[in-house]
């Protein structure tokens, strides 16, 4: 299956040295910074930082249209406790809109450990609920509401302060979180007309506007775990299936992320599903994988870099 394809590299504590940039210099495509984990006052150090020891150009990842937790340390929260977010607390929400935008009766699934919370009360400036799926609150984990669809803007406040600083260093990739629909396609390419634009499909809006969205974007990339959270796990493979070949009908381009090397994250080598998953995504007709924790957290970030190449050469 020899065949050419692009790696994105997303970096973070692990990987944001210049001994990891060195040893993938000729192997990474694209280094990704993700805003939802990054700080808006680190962005120019990194750019800097990239830019010095890296030959790889540079992508900034938005936050996009997703409500996030805020909390000053992880807490474990068993069926039937209760929580309290205050916009100016210890335990809150991002961005504020959230405290508009979730009602009484909403179920908030946060990240990825199971984690539900029943919305059962609320004021302007605080919101009360009940745990009805235990599971970890940790900080920055995104929010998916189960029960209803609300409308956010498709950037923040700080995507488009990071874009900012960005083009000053001459940045010229960017990829568009949670692309709902046409219009945030149109908004997109109005902002950066002249820069290289991915839109991530990760939500079911994305799903149901997909033949609108093919039309007017040209690289796409499908999130797997996000897209996880709001439709059944097993319908995932289709959706990947379904994506890939209309984007490669069309002669654009398609990258897939999300648990490729999960395992790495810890261990220095992959399971036989992931390679499976790594080859079968491959065969599909993928142009480009992601990887995230693996490289961003993970205690083998090259030797993860490393084992994608390995199988894109069998």
């Amino acid at each position: 299956m020899k065949k050419k394809i692009e790696i994105f590299c997303t970096v973070g504590p692990k990987s944001m040295n210049k001994e990891f940039l060195k040893s993938t210099n000729e192997k990474i495509s694209l280094i990704r910074l993700n805003l939802s984990h990054l700080k808006i006052a680190k962005l120019t150090k990194y750019i800097k930082f990239l830019k010095k020891y890296s030959k790889a150009p540079i992508c900034i990842d938005t936050e996009g249209a997703q409500l996030r937790t805020k909390t000053i340390k992880p807490i474990n929260l068993k069926i039937g406790s209760h929580i309290q977010f205050s916009k100016k607390g210890k335990i809150s929400l991002y961005p504020n809109v959230a405290f508009e935008k979730i009602k009484v009766r909403d179920s908030l699934s946060v990240g990825f450990d199971g984690l539900i919370i029943k919305i059962i009360n609320k004021t302007n400036n605080l919101i009360y609920g009940q745990i009805t799926s235990e599971g970890r609150l940790e900080n920055n984990k995104g929010i998916t509401l189960l029960n209803r669809k609300i409308k956010l803007d498709y950037l923040t406040a700080k995507d488009l302060k990071a874009i900012e600083i960005a083009k000053n260093f001459n940045v010229k990739n960017f990829a568009l979180s949670f692309t709902n629909s046409p219009y945030d396609v149109k908004k997109f390419n109005k902002l950066l007309p002249n820069d290289r634009k991915i839109f991530k499909i990760e939500s079911l809006s994305a799903i149901e506007n997909w033949k609108k969205i093919l039309k007017l974007g040209h690289e796409f990339l499908i999130d797997r775990g996000d897209l996880a959270k709001e439709t059944s796990i097993e319908k995932i493979p289709g959706f990947q299936r379904k994506i890939t070949r209309d984007v490669k009908s069309k002669g654009k381009k398609i990258y897939v992320a999300t648990n490729f090397l999960e395992s790495m994250i810890h261990k220095s080598f992959p399971t036989r599903a992931e390679v499976n998953d790594i080859y079968s995504s491959l065969e599909m007709g993928a142009n480009g994988l992601v990887l995230a924790a693996e490289t961003a957290i993970g205690k083998y970030p090259s030797k993860s870099v490393d084992f994608l190449l390995k199988i894109k050469n069998i």
